[in-house]
């Protein structure tokens, strides 16, 4: 539409309740309706199919945000949640969309990326790799901690707030993580402990992470803290030992700032084990306090099944592992003769990387800190090549200088795994303009209930 169409058009009133018909869904998992003027209203909680009646609550210049007032006629793929506080909680936007539904949508949110963002309509994409049982997935719960009416909660963030809804109960999560999140609100009301407070920034307890072995069984609870000080240590860990037998790690991680980062710089082990240990497929992994590690192991083994497939590397390949994190995916595709190389910005992550590569018997590994912006172009000017390059950039996506020098050490393959549709099709289309053609892309459902979807793409020189 022309500027002049734009304003010439009729804008809904804040308020006004309006009946619309919902055609899709946003990327944050909103239903997207569209106004007689073509205005587009972003609705949560519903969904394609659904003809509703919705108040307009917020207006801009491009779009406007509503919410539902009455369901005029139900999608037919509408379920009912089975959380019962899916409609506050913000952690899972798709509890009332029936899973395979689901999966169709992220499947198709993958291929109008490529289509929409990176122009490459001839790509082929997988069916996507769903869970037979898309629940209790989560080996790490992050819950805020706070006091609502005098009453200690621990939960999960409201949706588009930083007000806390009391989850007694999480479905995504793994059991042991809703054991313990019971127990630590127990104990912090039964101590005393003084709850964190945004406005003041006064205030002891913030958060509570806990982060479980699927494969053992086990699970590390960590107390999220404003100051390091804690003469209550001695008896939260033996409370926390005694109630919840299955924890072999406790640990106090201190976050004297401002703002809404959960972890701080500092981690202290108050008892037990310095990390877990979980099993993927043929692999074992260290997963320290604040290392990053796939949230669904069940579907990480799939991922990486895919990547280890699509890389097909053997004896005397040199294996970029591009933002490889603790290591994981370069040393689950890593066989006897490889040569494996990471780049990683995170120190710690570095670290633990090194006691993975150890860990499973990986020789012939080298972990470097850094951006691998800046890394890459290093290896290349020393003369340095691969012969498979693995990508796992963070949301944002890769940027350019290390696409360039990827280009530049002529790899035989290139293997994307991105979470990020929009920024997986951009950087496809930078690496087609630059001599790889995208062969397929394969969609992994890593994230049940939520809006997000995982990819993997495989890469081959145009040339080749």
């Amino acid at each position: 539409m022309s500027r002049k169409g734009a304003l010439a058009r009729q804008l809904p009133a804040e308020g006004e309740r309006l009946e619309v018909s919902i055609v899709d869904l946003n990327h944050d998992g909103e239903g997207v309706a569209k106004t007689a003027d073509g205005f587009v209203l972003f609705v949560p909680g519903a969904l394609p199919g659904d003809r509703a009646v919705v108040e307009v609550r917020r207006v801009r210049a491009r779009y406007g945000e509503a919410e539902i007032v009455r369901l005029v006629d139900p999608a037919a793929h509408r379920v009912q949640p089975a959380c019962p506080v899916a409609g506050e909680c913000g952690g899972c936007a798709l509890q009332h969309l029936a899973y395979p539904a689901e999966l169709a949508w992220k499947e198709e949110r993958v291929r109008q990326a490529l289509v929409r963002v990176g122009r490459l309509a001839n790509v082929p994409v997988q069916p996507i790799l769903g869970m037979d049982r898309p629940h209790a997935y989560r080996n790490k719960a992050q819950y805020p901690v706070r006091k609502n009416d005098g009453k200690t909660v621990v939960g999960f963030y409201r949706r588009k707030s930083h007000e806390v809804v009391a989850a007694d109960d999480c479905l995504i999560q793994h059991p042991l993580a809703v054991k313990v999140a019971e127990v630590a609100k127990e104990l912090i009301d039964d101590m005393g402990l003084f709850v964190y407070d945004e406005t003041s920034h006064q205030g002891f307890v913030r958060h509570l992470v806990v982060r479980v072995s699927f494969s053992r069984e086990e699970c590390m609870a960590i107390l999220v803290t404003r100051e390091r000080h804690f003469p209550e240590a001695d008896t939260w860990v033996e409370a926390m030992r005694r109630r919840v037998p299955e924890i072999v790690s406790l640990v106090q991680n201190v976050n004297p700032r401002q703002g809404n980062v959960i972890l701080g710089d500092e981690s202290i082990v108050l008892w037990g084990a310095h990390h877990l240990i979980e099993s993927i497929g043929h692999r074992e992994f260290l997963i320290s306090p604040t290392s990053f590690f796939q949230v669904n192991p069940v579907q990480a083994k799939e991922l990486y099944d895919v990547v280890r497939q699509d890389a097909a590397v053997g004896p005397g390949d040199v294996v970029w592992d591009v933002y490889c994190g603790t290591g994981t995916i370069g040393i689950y595709v890593a066989t006897e003769g490889v040569r494996l190389r990471g780049v990683e910005k995170v120190a710690a992550a570095v670290e633990d990387a090194w006691r993975n590569a150890r860990l499973n018997g990986i020789d012939d590994a080298h972990f470097e800190q850094g951006d691998a912006e800046t890394a890459l172009p290093k290896w290349v000017a020393r003369g340095e090549r691969a012969d498979v390059a693995i990508l796992d950039p963070p949301r944002s996506g890769s940027d350019p200088k290390t696409l360039a020098a990827i280009v530049k050490a002529a790899p035989r393959k290139i293997v994307y795994v991105s979470c990020n549709p929009a920024t997986l099709a951009r950087d496809l289309a930078y690496l087609a303009t630059n001599g790889y053609r995208t062969i397929k892309v394969q969609p992994v459902d890593m994230f049940p209930r939520t809006p997000h979807v995982e990819a993997v793409a495989l890469l081959l020189p145009i040339s080749g």
